[in-house]
């Protein structure tokens, strides 16, 4: 078949772990530029060696953030990601809000003290109560998995 190239096993295993550098053209690093075990899609292993170039062979941070195709600032978090969790901590995380952060200590009085008057009310009904009393829109779903951690926590 003309035109069918087979997909890129390595590619396809850092884009599902999350470590895919977005940028690869970026890293001008000779090291990235002379040896094949050296790759510039695998974001892992470009912070690793640019934290290794620093640290071990004294190079300047600017010099060495711009040849590893990061910017300064970027540099030094994964810096402290590193001294705080080592390799692991350069490995991507989760955007987003970690947790309910809606869901106030006074919501879940409330959610608990709302079941314990009628278990049959359900998460449906008890969003708009929220919404009314507190001005924080939950969704149901998440009033159920409030109610379900209560729960376990009673038990």
């Amino acid at each position: 078949m003309a035109g069918h190239r087979r997909p890129d096993a390595k590619r396809e295993a850092l884009q599902q772990r999350g470590t895919l550098n977005p940028r690869p053209e970026r890293v001008t690093d000779e090291l990235f530029q002379q040896s094949e075990f050296f790759d510039a899609r695998d974001l892992l292993q470009v912070k690793y060696e640019m934290l290794r170039r620093v640290k071990l062979d004294g190079a300047s941070v600017t010099g060495t953030a711009e040849g590893f195709g990061v910017s300064r600032p970027s540099f030094y978090a994964a810096q402290a990601a590193f001294a705080g969790a080592g390799l692991a901590g350069l490995l991507p995380r989760k955007r987003g809000p970690r947790g309910g952060h809606k869901l106030r200590p006074e919501i879940g009085r409330f959610l608990e003290e709302a079941r314990a008057a009628d278990r049959a009310t359900a998460a449906s009904k008890l969003a708009p109560l929220v919404l009314e009393r507190f001005g924080v829109a939950l969704h149901p779903r998440t009033i159920e998995r409030a109610l379900g951690r209560l729960e376990k926590k009673r038990r």
